[in-house]
């Protein structure tokens, strides 16, 4: 009987963890929440629904008793990650996915350790909202402290008028409102520490947005910038062992001219690096279970540029030349991730060429604009 690992949570950053999980010998039970739904683990071991009210030994023994309890959400009830770690170890641990359920939290635990943001003031109701981006200037983003992610609950407002339009939208919710800083790109480290400490980190990645979510990863990011991936790797580092932090951690930032800010972080393993699944020596899945279950974490380095593309809104496997197609098996809605295509080239210019290609077959509507600004 393998070892047993209990995954919160049936979307694909589960399924895709269960999958590289299996080629360890491991086995997994997933915990469904609410209605969520369990296509994307189906058949990859058993499912139980908790219900409000379960106790947390009821749940523990209905998950087969796991060796350890992970979750591929930062938006997991803490009360249930809290009750469970009687049982057994939870991981990552519930005080570090607290940090980064909340905006508000996540950006002073980010200060307290030394790693710079972008100025910030937080904000209870459009008055208040009001007040600071009169203080910061335009351009500004209001972003509500829980429930905010590729780019939901989250506004840029460029003028008076357009804050003003947004006056409805706005209840009494507490809100973090940002100043706009210019920054050349977007990029992404991630790192994975192991429950008796040892680090790894992966190559930073840059990642282009639409819409506010994913389209886009590269890596290695190409070193236009400094000592950018010295600094990324410094900051991650950092907080890794401020927070005692076991598994992988994502931490996203944009590059100023005056440094690297970080903007947001992942407390699991994380879209941007997808890539990991066929570019690097061993994929972030795998080494988050082998971090949770303090097994030696493997090599972090890849030895060909990639790109990753996200599928969103479509789910037919493009006919274009890639390394790898991964379909999720969701049910298909407007702009949601349903899979991702890999490409691997060692030149550079065949490597954005055939990122191009993938991107007008996937979205025949957009995909020039998307080549364009990739």
């Amino acid at each position: 009987m393998g070892r047993r690992v209990g995954i919160i949570g049936c979307g694909q950053l589960a399924r895709m963890m269960a999958q590289e999980g299996q080629a360890l010998g491991l086995e997994f039970a997933f915990v469904a929440l609410g209605t969520e739904g369990t296509a994307c683990v189906q058949d990859l071991g058993n499912v139980v629904r908790h219900e409000k009210g379960t106790d947390a030994a009821t749940l523990f023994r209905a998950l087969g008793s796991p060796e350890v309890i992970t979750t591929e959400r930062e938006d997991v009830p803490l009360d249930l990650l809290r009750a469970l770690e009687p049982f057994c170890p939870v991981y990552p641990r519930p005080d570090a996915v607290a940090k980064t359920q909340h905006r508000l939290r996540e950006k002073l635990s980010l200060l307290e350790s030394g790693i710079p943001v972008a100025p910030f003031i937080p904000a209870e109701n459009y008055h208040e909202v009001s007040a600071a981006i009169r203080y910061l200037g335009y351009p500004a983003f209001i972003k509500a402290c829980e429930s905010g992610y590729d780019g939901k609950n989250q506004w840029r407002i460029d003028g008076p008028a357009q804050l003003e339009r947004l006056r409805p939208e706005l209840g009494t919710l507490p809100y973090v409102v940002e100043k706009g800083m210019p920054f050349t790109r977007e990029v992404s480290i991630i790192g994975v520490r192991s429950a008796s400490g040892e680090t790894r980190t992966y190559p930073l990645t840059e990642n282009q947005h639409v819409n506010g979510t994913l389209l886009l990863s590269r890596a290695p990011a190409l070193p236009r910038d400094g000592e950018q991936l010295d600094i990324a790797q410094r900051y991650l580092q950092t907080l890794l062992q401020d927070w005692d932090y076991v598994g992988v951690l994502a931490m996203e930032c944009f590059v100023t001219p005056s440094g690297i800010l970080v903007n947001e972080l992942a407390p699991r393993v994380h879209n941007s690096g997808h890539w990991t699944l066929g570019g690097a020596a061993t994929s972030q899945f795998a080494n988050h279970l082998r971090a949770i279950l303090d097994m030696p974490l493997g090599d972090t380095g890849g030895s060909r540029p990639v790109a990753m593309v996200n599928m969103l809104g479509v789910d037919t496997v493009p006919d274009t030349a890639n390394e790898g197609v991964w379909v999720y098996g969701k049910t298909r809605k407007p702009g949601r991730k349903l899979g991702h295509v890999l490409l691997l080239d060692d030149h550079g210019e065949r490597l954005e060429r055939r990122i191009g290609e993938v991107l007008a077959e996937l979205y025949p509507e957009q995909g020039q604009q998307y080549a364009a600004s990739a």
